[in-house]
Order: C-alpha cells, then sequence, then structure tokens
C-alpha cells in the first residue's frame, strides 16, 4: 500500500465511524492514533512526529477565542430559564394575534430575538413548544404547520449572532468573530422573512389552516399589551447591543472594544441581570445553567482532541493535498465547488451535529475554499445556513426529537386536546427544510447577502492620488554631484614601483 492510497480509505474510514454511533470525540482519537502507528510502521512518516502531538493539542487548547464558548453557553442557559420566552411569546402573541397567521409570526419573530440571546436551539425549542403549542392547537391551528414554524424558530438561533457556530467558524477559518456576526446578520433577517412569506402564503392558500385568536382570547389591549411586549423586547435589545456592539458584531460598528471572551462575560453577567429583573434568578436555576454549561463546554474540548488527533495524522500522510486536488478540480470552478460542499454537508449533517462538522469537516474545506479565492467570512456563514438544517432534517433532527419529547409531556399532563403524532412532525418540518435549502442558494448566488454588512476596504484610485510638490533643489548640490561623479571616475594611481606613463 502505498501513502497516496492510504489518505482515500483514512477519510472513508473517518465518515465511518462518525456513524457507526459511538462518540465521535473518542472514535476520532482513535482512528487517529491507530492511523499514525500504522503510518510510522510503514515508513511514511518518523516517529518524532507523533511526539508532537501534545504540544500540538496543548496549544489549540490554549487559544483564548474557545474561552468564549463557555460565557455564551452560560449566557444562553440562564436565559432560557429565567421566563423571558414565556413573556415574549404571550406578549407578542396578542399583539398579532388578531391577524390569520399571528401565532405564526409571533413564535417566528420570538425565535429571532431569543436566539440573538441565548444561542441554545433545546432550550429555545422546548420553551416556545410548551407555551405556543398547547394555544395554537387549542384554536385551530393545522398540526404540521405548528409543529414545523416552532422547530423551524428554534433553529434560527444557530445562524444569529451570538451564534456558537459562528465563534467556532471563525476559530477555524482563522477570521474575526465580529465580522463573521456581522457577515451572519444578512441571511438572519432574510431567514425571517421568507418564513414570514410562507406563512402568508398559507394564510391566503388554506386560511382555515391559520385562523386569528378570537377576541376572547385578547387579555391585553392597548398600552398595557405594549408595556408587556417592550418589557421583554428592550432588555433583550440592551443586552445584544451592549454583546455584540462591543465586539464589532453589529453593522455600522467598525471597532471593537471587547474581544469575543470578554463581551461573552459581558452577556454571561447580562443574563444575570435578565434573570433577576424577571424575579427568576434562584439557586436552582444557577446550578442547572452552569451543569449545562460544563457538559456543553467538555463535549466542545473533546471534540476539538480527537479532531486535533485525526487531522495531524491525516496532515501528515499528505491527506490535505489529496482533499485539496480532488475539490480544486472540480467543474464549474467556485460555484461548483460550493454546491459539492454543500451537498455534502447537507447529507452529513443528517448524523452529525454542527460542532463535529465544524471541528472535522471545515479544516479539510477551508484551506480548498481560500486558493479558489472564495471570501471565507462568505464560505462560513454559508456552511452556519446549511448546517442549521441538520436540526430540522426527518427523521434525525434533534429539534424534532425536542418537540417529540414535549408534545408527549403536554399531552400527558393534558395541556394538550390530541396527541401528535410522529408524521406530523416529520411533514410539517419539510418544508422549512426547503425554505432553509432556498436561503442556501441564495447566499451562494447572491453574496451581497452576507457582504453587504461587513466593512468595505479602502480602495485607492492612483489616477486621482495628488503626489506632493517637490521643492526645488539646491544649484549649488547639482555642482558637489558633478564633482563627486568626477573623483569616482579618475583612474586608480599607479602601484608602487611602477614606471610613470611616458609624456610624464
Amino acid at each position: 500500500m502505498s501513502m497516496e492510497s492510504f489518505a482515500p480509505l483514512m477519510f472513508a474510514g473517518l465518515i465511518f465511524i462518525m456513524l457507526i454511533g459511538f462518540p465521535v470525540a473518542f472514535s476520532l482519537a482513535a482512528l487517529g492514533l491507530g492511523c499514525g502507528f500504522f503510518a510510522v510502521e510503514m515508513g511514511w512518516f518518523q516517529p518524532e512526529f507523533m511526539s508532537a502531538l501534545p504540544l500540538n493539542v496543548f496549544g489549540i487548547l490554549s487559544n483564548d477565542l474557545l474561552l468564549a464558548i463557555p460565557f455564551f453557553t452560560l449566557m444562553g442557559a440562564i436565559l432560557e430559564k429565567c421566563g423571558l420566552a414565556e413573556d415574549l411569546l404571550d406578549s407578542m402573541g396578542q399583539l398579532f394575534g388578531p391577524m390569520r397567521g399571528g401565532l405564526g409570526y409571533a413564535v417566528i419573530v420570538v425565535g429571532f430575538i431569543l436566539g440573538a440571546i441565548t444561542g441554545t436551539v433545546a432550550g429555545q425549542v422546548i420553551a416556545m413548544a410548551m407555551i405556543a403549542l398547547p394555544v395554537m392547537m387549542r384554536y385551530g391551528y393545522n398540526m404540521r404547520y405548528a409543529t414545523g414554524v416552532l422547530a423551524a424558530s428554534g433553529t434560527i438561533t444557530q445562524l444569529v449572532p451570538p451564534s456558537l457556530v459562528l465563534v467556532v467558524m471563525a476559530d477555524q477559518l482563522g477570521r474575526s468573530v465580529g465580522d463573521m456576526y456581522k457577515g451572519a446578520w444578512g441571511p438572519s433577517i432574510l431567514q425571517v422573512l421568507i418564513f414570514f412569506i410562507y406563512t402568508f402564503a398559507v394564510t391566503r392558500i388554506r386560511p382555515a389552516y391559520l385562523p386569528g385568536l378570537p377576541p376572547e382570547a385578547r387579555t391585553l389591549q392597548g398600552w398595557a399589551l405594549w408595556k408587556k411586549c417592550l418589557r421583554g423586547i428592550v432588555p433583550s435589545a440592551v443586552l445584544i447591543f451592549a454583546v455584540l456592539g462591543s465586539m464589532g458584531g453589529l453593522p455600522g460598528i467598525s471597532t471593537a472594544v471587547c474581544t469575543p471572551t470578554e463581551a461573552g462575560a459581558m452577556g454571561a453577567v447580562g443574563a444575570f441581570v435578565l434573570a433577576a429583573l424577571h424575579r427568576r434568578l434562584t439557586w436552582p436555576l444557577v446550578k442547572e445553567a452552569l451543569a449545562g454549561t460544563m457538559r456543553i463546554t467538555a463535549m466542545v474540548v473533546f471534540i476539538l482532541i480527537g479532531s486535533r488527533v485525526f487531522s495531524l495524522v491525516f496532515q501528515g500522510v499528505d491527506g490535505a493535498r489529496w482533499i485539496e486536488h480532488m475539490l480544486s478540480s472540480l467543474p464549474g470552478g467556485q460555484i461548483g465547488f460550493l454546491i459539492v460542499v454543500n451537498i455534502f454537508i447537507f447529507f452529513l449533517a443528517f448524523f452529525l451535529d454542527f460542532f463535529e462538522i465544524a471541528f472535522i469537516i471545515l479544516p479539510l474545506l477551508g484551506p480548498v475554499a481560500d486558493k479558489l479565492g472564495i471570501d471565507m467570512i462568505w464560505f462560513g456563514v454559508l456552511l452556519c445556513v446549511n448546517m442549521q438544517t441538520s436540526f430540522m432534517h426527518p427523521p434525525f433532527g434533534f429539534a424534532l426529537f425536542y418537540l417529540r419529547g414535549i408534545a408527549d409531556t403536554l399531552y400527558k399532563n393534558k395541556a394538550l386536546p390530541a396527541k401528535v403524532e410522529s408524521k406530523d412532525i416529520y411533514l410539517g418540518a419539510i418544508p422549512f427544510v426547503l425554505l432553509q435549502l432556498l436561503l442556501v442558494v441564495i447566499v451562494i448566488f447572491v453574496p451581497q447577502t452576507v457582504t453587504v454588512f461587513l466593512d468595505k476596504a479602502e480602495v485607492y484610485d492612483l489616477d486621482k492620488v495628488e503626489m506632493p510638490a517637490v521643492e526645488p533643489q539646491n544649484p549649488n548640490a547639482d555642482d558637489a554631484q558633478r564633482a563627486m561623479d568626477d573623483l569616482l571616475n579618475m583612474p586608480p594611481p599607479p602601484a608602487a614601483g611602477a614606471s610613470a606613463p611616458a609624456g610624464q
């Protein structure tokens, strides 16, 4: 066996172990070590190559940017339990309630707002389903639309800053987190508009599917309703501006005064303040949030270690060169590369979490995209748009699992008038998966959706640059320069003892 044929086999082994269901972090580390020892035995690289692994892993884990992950995770864990979702859904539901599809619009808007301050899919889907699903079923909403919009609105959090996915993307692609956040705002807003348009179309094609709320269901009117809406929106907006604005992650802000880690710490403190304002800041809440943060952080660290072990050995057997040669030779140039990569990511997301894809696959694709001249911010946001569909894939989407579990709990507690069937959840998710894929296509062919909010590089027109006036030289300087030239051009003096030329 040659080293050239070993890299494809190693990549095939990577796909296999990720599909067998064993924890990916340990599977990756075992595959990397096994392949590394085999490569040493075959003489493809020296044993000293493997001895660099501990320092390599330590260098990755000492990356300060990764400290932002536990801070943002803690912020989301606190906010998802502090009652903010309940207040927002109740007030927005009554605000949009009179119109057809009003509860659907409310769920989409609240999903966007919560996504910008929590960043966690599980808590967002569960919180919104517990509150909105009984109300939707009580007032005659179509079951498939209700389950689909709840799951899809929960996945918006993967794209809306300060998403953890974007932090990992920025780290793996070597770009600024603030720029990655700015690039994600365009697709985030566009996705909300696409969901709005779909909801509006359903109200026109099938009006009975999305009825308006009856007057008796709208308990708040006038200033009392607006006051409750503002009570949830204003503190959330202040927290978003403070966290994202301080790190240059909002459009129009080009100066960062905080690192992502410092901004995450400020966001965590702000989450505690919001929880206190809602009178939900209790020790059990804090304890549960800290435990959840610890679990997610440990998972990320172990996946990062396992992926680093694999990628080091894969680089040693020239796997990166094989990947680059295979992907750069695709027909269609940049567009062909992007289409193939997004199809690959789409199917891989059936089985893998976004952390696993970001740490394992992205380091292999990033260098190829960079050499093809693809903007790394655009590439990272595009893959993030694609990876959010991983939560909606029937039947493997995690958002669908969360929805399935909470629907069963609500039915057992008699909060739902009828049992939610699995087929309704899966069929309801399909239209929203297609809408998310439509967003992927739009981002590929209209890159301005990502770059519109990025800081524009300054371009100078050399034809219009005014050269400074040159002061006239001192005339005496010309005489001195001529004297120096004559001195340098004089013939060398004769050597000692040599006869002088004739005539002298």
